[in-house]
């Protein structure tokens, strides 16, 4: 299967160097560009693009309005964005995974890790960099507590079952699907289907989205809390 990548950046000349290092790629192709957000919505609807590289900062409808946009559309469900950004510890790369983001990379990362970022979320994997995406989430929510998020997750929780609960916990630790199995001493893919349900019962579009829960509803501390 050939993966749809659609390029979201105001550099031309970035757009560029990205397109050439997707197209030489056999298992990827460039569907189209966009130098704005609201671009990057209307050719993600109309292409269907499997995975989104969108720059957070961007004129007019930013990389983290769009993301939202991306988010919220039921039709898009199946569009995965990651971030770009110049800076890996940006709040409002929170913001990005908050808004449905599947994950961020570095602007000044290499291109294998780039390319394979790509293939680990249109494989619906999601979070591209588990220690630092945890790290970043960790350092800006302790920023900037909100009280009430507890109560308000409280009944969400509730909906989950205690091994769910134990799922998501050691997923927003970071670990993969293959670590979790080996704490909990169970197959890879039971640890998948607990994982598939806690994302449905909670509304979240991936493991990024369930490592944010984790920390906002407060059944995962930040280091040093």
């Amino acid at each position: 299967m050939t993966i749809r990548v659609l390029l979201a950046d105001d550099q031309a000349l970035l757009r560029s160097a990205l397109r050439m290092l997707v197209a030489s790629e056999p298992d990827m192709e460039v569907v189209g560009e966009a130098a704005d957000g609201a671009q990057a919505v209307a050719l993600a609807r109309e292409l269907r693009a499997d995975v989104v590289l969108m720059d957070i900062r961007m004129p007019g409808t930013d990389g983290l309005a769009a993301t939202r946009r991306i988010g919220a559309d039921p039709e898009l469900a199946g569009v995965r964005v990651v971030v770009l950004t110049t800076f890996e510890v940006d709040e409002y790369v929170v913001e990005a995974l908050r808004a449905g983001a599947s994950g961020f990379l570095g602007k000044g990362a290499e291109p294998d890790e780039l390319l394979g970022a790509i293939r680990i979320a249109a494989a619906g994997e999601a979070l591209l960099s588990p220690a630092a995406t945890k790290g970043l989430i960790a350092r800006f929510l302790a920023q900037s507590p909100d009280d009430g998020a507890e109560g308000r997750y409280a009944e969400k929780l509730a909906v989950l079952t205690a091994r769910e609960r134990e799922v998501l916990v050691l997923v927003a630790g970071g670990l993969s699907n293959d670590e979790i199995a080996g704490r909990l001493q169970v197959s890879p893919l039971t640890v998948k289907t607990h994982v598939n349900r806690a994302m449905a019962k909670l509304g979240a579009r991936d493991r990024a989205q369930l490592v944010v829960t984790a920390y906002e509803s407060g059944l995962v501390r930040p280091r040093g809390d």
